[in-house]
């Protein structure tokens, strides 16, 4: 098998020199889109452009100097994308993209798609956008958030920010692009097959359908196939174009004149009607899915020269022929031109440094910011005016369980910060499934705090896009086990985004999640979820998890700040079980409520807080937890004093991702025991880093023991209590480290 990329090169300068070109595939002639004739020739060349990038990729592989080859070949047509919208249009782009980034790059002075493309390519330290941590479109002068190799991932975001421009532009707040900006997202037909992009589609219809405007475009580049699947005919436009209150608009991808005017049509239904818009490319793919890709395994060569006969850069150069735009000599010229400035280009890319160690590796993972003046506290005539709705000021010196002290910080928190928004299922009018949210709504309208449908994957992308337009938004996920449906919006987005971008591009949220176990009796699994693992594992996001409502508002006054000044992606796991509980020892005793702390004081990131057994004799043992385990271990260090006249200190972690080894190893040298209480299962639990940071960090380790919950998942009725740790657990095991 011939190497295709060659062959398509060659064929394109054989066909041009004989006058050889495809059959029409529209009608439609260069001069009606009202494009001047250098307008079309500067198309053209964006598609040139692209093209030879894609070639010398090919070279760059086979050289080994060059690391990614998924090209644009066949899908040059989205050139007409760049074109129609403007750079302030913010676009989430797959990787196909080629000719639209060259177009898009003529709208801003000093922007070199060549030599950005070139960069990215041979993963050089000078690369503009991820300084070499990937190949990847993206911009911060074009308005391009970097994305990867997503498959379909990338879509709910979009319909984020689109509808989070919707909402800006409706209540008067300033985004971070213009008011009457658009939002792109294009991806290729197999990823349209996938969930996550359906619950993107839902979601936009859903919006649209309730009347909230949506300047959204959707284009799927249907090239047929998904590597080596391909796509029923007609499959993506008889899936869509019924489809209620979104706009579907056809195009032939081959054909600039075509694929221009329907884009046309997509950016006055978007911008000007602020509606969702299905933009329909036609196109096809050519060299294969990448350069790895053998395509004579699954198609046939009669197949794949048919389809490379149709090379839309052969229907551009008719096009330009017949308009009399450009004669065949300049044709040539200017292809031949432009493989010389790739060629010269990557010649010297190739020389330039790349990333040589961990440290310029993870650099952008979560690098520290200089910290900033903070929002103005909320003054206490505001104050009165906000707790009064709902009748709560005259509580805030009184004992009170976490679920309410969660929300009289969320109180605080957003009159502090105007640009923080809190949505998610029923935490509007409800107030919460357990009444966290009660009376937000009403104290900040529902523009501030409202109801979503049912969906984690939307809801998440609700707050990357927002976060994108520069709010400030804190999504509730109403059971911890809910976030396994949507957690690559995390994993995959919104964590991913400052380590691709080099820290260029931050989408700062703070994700409330209601989780863990310990609840009597109710739910099962989905609602007795006590593991958290596939969230600890992602790099540079936060984990917060309070046990104690006087530490859940400080705490969650410190996650506002770190999304706020550090841009930082920050988990706040609420435990369930924790929300309404009043008494720690004995009923009727209100030993775990707390008086509301005065606005201005927080638990500082990553600071565990020590509690000292009461008493002269010092302790010996050292009781680490966090959440439900803090609570138990507070009744069991009880126990041990009164019952068997041992003393324990009893640390509460608090943070739990990135872990503060050195503050916890530094607390332990203290103690000869150390026991560790885990309430998550046992395999991948906390306590296998802890024990792990532990032992890395002391010179000489004391002794260690820990008590886990099983790994099974939780049952419903009483039974929930043979698997998870208790405080007679919590005092057997102390006594045994004792001994």
């Amino acid at each position: 098998m011939l190497d295709r990329a060659s062959v398509i090169d060659q064929n394109f300068l054989i066909a041009l020199k004989t006058a050889k070109f495809p059959n029409k595939v529209s009608n439609i002639q260069a001069g009606v889109t009202q494009l001047s004739p250098q307008e079309f020739v500067q198309l053209f060349e964006s598609q040139i452009i692209s093209r030879h990038l894609d070639l010398r990729a090919r070279i760059l592989k086979d050289q080994g100097i060059g690391f990614y080859t998924i090209g644009s070949s066949g899908h040059e047509g989205n050139a007409t994308l760049g074109k129609v919208f403007r750079h302030t249009d913010m676009a989430f782009l797959h990787y196909r993209s080629g000719a639209l980034m060259a177009e898009r790059s003529r709208k801003v002075h000093n922007v070199d798609p060549i030599r950005d493309q070139i960069l990215s390519l041979v993963a050089a330290k000078d690369d503009p956008i991820s300084q070499g941590r990937h190949k990847v479109f993206g911009s911060t002068k074009l308005f391009v958030p970097p994305q990867t190799s997503t498959i379909a991932s990338h879509l709910p975001k979009a319909m984020g920010a689109a509808w989070s421009l919707g909402k800006a532009q409706r209540t008067g707040f300033e985004a971070d692009i213009p008011s009457d900006s658009v939002i792109l997202c294009n991806f290729g037909d197999a990823s349209f097959n996938h969930a996550t992009s359906q619950s993107a589609f839902n979601a936009a219809q859903y919006i649209a359908y309730k009347g909230e405007p949506l300047p959204l475009v959707y284009i799927c580049e249907d090239n047929g196939i998904g590597i080596s699947v391909s796509t029923p005919d007609n499959w993506i436009e008889n899936n869509v174009k019924n489809r209620q209150s979104i706009e579907y608009i056809q195009c032939n991808g081959l054909h600039l004149p075509d694929a221009y005017l329907a884009a046309q049509e997509a950016e006055e239904i978007a911008r000007y009607e602020r509606r969702p818009v299905f933009l329909h490319m036609k196109t096809i793919r050519l060299m294969g899915h990448a350069g790895n890709d053998t395509e004579s395994m699954y198609h046939s060569i009669e197949h794949i020269e048919s389809t490379e006969a149709q090379d839309p850069l052969l229907h551009s150069a008719r096009l330009a022929i017949e308009a009399g735009y450009m004669t065949t000599d300049d044709i040539l010229n200017l292809y031949e031109n432009t493989r010389q400035k790739v060629e010269k280009t990557a010649e010297a890319a190739i020389k330039l440094p790349k990333l040589s160690s961990a440290e310029e590796v993870c650099a952008s993972i979560a690098p520290e910011r200089p910290a900033k003046e903070m929002p103005a506290l909320p003054t206490l005539s505001k104050r009165h005016e906000l707790f009064d709705i709902g009748r709560q000021f005259k509580f805030l010196d009184k004992p009170r369980s976490m679920a309410q002290l969660i929300n009289y910080a969320l109180t605080d928190l957003m009159e502090q910060y105007p640009n923080i928004m809190m949505f998610g299922e029923d935490v509007g009018k409800k107030g919460g499934v357990y009444s966290v949210s009660t009376n937000l709504q009403k104290r900040f309208s529902d523009n501030r705090v409202f109801d979503t449908m049912l969906d984690e994957t939307s809801i998440l992308g609700n707050a990357i896009g927002a976060a994108h337009l520069g709010y400030l938004p804190i999504p509730e996920i109403q059971f911890l086990a809910y976030t396994h449906n949507a957690v690559d919006q995390i994993r995959g987005e919104a964590s991913t985004l400052s380590f691709f971008s080099n820290n260029q591009f931050t989408n700062p949220m703070v994700i409330r999640i209601a989780g863990l176990a310990y609840q009597k009796g109710f739910g099962g699994h989905f609602h007795n979820d006590n593991s958290m693992a596939f969230l600890r594992e992602i790099p540079g996001i936060i984990i917060a998890c309070p046990s104690h409502g006087q530490d859940a508002a400080k705490m969650l006054r410190e996650a506002v700040r770190l999304a706020d000044e550090q841009k930082r992606v920050v988990i706040f796991l609420e435990p369930i079980a924790l929300y309404h509980a009043k008494d720690l020892h004995t009923a009727g005793d209100n030993g775990w409520l707390g008086v509301y702390p005065e606005p201005h004081e927080i638990a500082p990131f990553g600071e565990p807080a020590l509690y000292p057994g009461e008493g002269k004799k010092k302790s010996k043992t050292l009781v680490i937890s966090y959440g439900n385990g803090h609570y138990l271990s507070q009744q069991a260090q009880k126990i041990l004093r009164d019952k068997y006249k041992t003393p324990v200190d009893v640390m509460d972690i608090r943070w739990l991702a990135p872990l503060n080894h050195k503050a916890i190893a530094e607390a332990a040298e203290n103690y000869e025991n150390i026991l560790v209480v885990d309430e998550c299962r046992k395999t991948g639990s906390l306590s296998e880093e802890l024990i792990t940071g532990l032992i890395e960090h002391m010179d000489k380790p004391p002794k260690i023991k820990r008590i886990t919950g099983h790994d099974t998942f939780i049952p419903i009725g009483t039974s929930w209590q043979y698997v998870l740790p208790s405080k007679d657990n919590i005092v057997a095991a102390a006594l045994e480290l004792k001994d």
